[in-house]
């Protein structure tokens, strides 16, 4: 029984792990995506002349 509470244990600290690094996955996309919106914002700026 108490084998049995121990694997259970490790494998939900397994999945919080796997959560944390999906959300980590997600926020860094997140702020690379932002970056490019904002380099093509700068150049576009500083390319633009009338």
């Amino acid at each position: 029984m108490e084998m049995k509470m121990g694997n259970a244990a490790a494998s939900v600290e397994r999945s919080k792990k796997r959560l944390s690094s999906r959300r980590l996955g997600r926020f860094l996309k997140e702020q690379r995506g932002r970056l490019y919106i904002m380099r093509r914002c700068v150049v576009m700026l500083l390319c633009w002349h009338d």
